[in-house]
């Protein structure tokens, strides 16, 4: 098995626990709330989450920080 993948999954792994399932209904109601259907607000935060994925590769991954 190739080590960099199981880095990669593992870094993957880290993004998305660090995201709460609280934090994405918020920030989907949030985007939902400024007059965008339910599946486009939806796809938006999937495509944010996507985003912080691909560019957190290769990168250490940021602490949970946030007060």
């Amino acid at each position: 098995m190739n080590t960099n993948s199981v880095l990669d999954e593992e870094s993957e792994q880290e993004v998305f626990g660090s995201v709460t399932g609280e934090e994405v209904l918020y920030l989907w109601r949030s985007i939902k709330g400024r007059g965008i259907s339910e599946d486009e607000a939806w796809n938006a935060v999937v495509t944010g989450l996507a985003l912080d994925v691909a560019f957190a590769k290769g990168k250490p991954c940021r602490s949970n920080t946030r007060q």
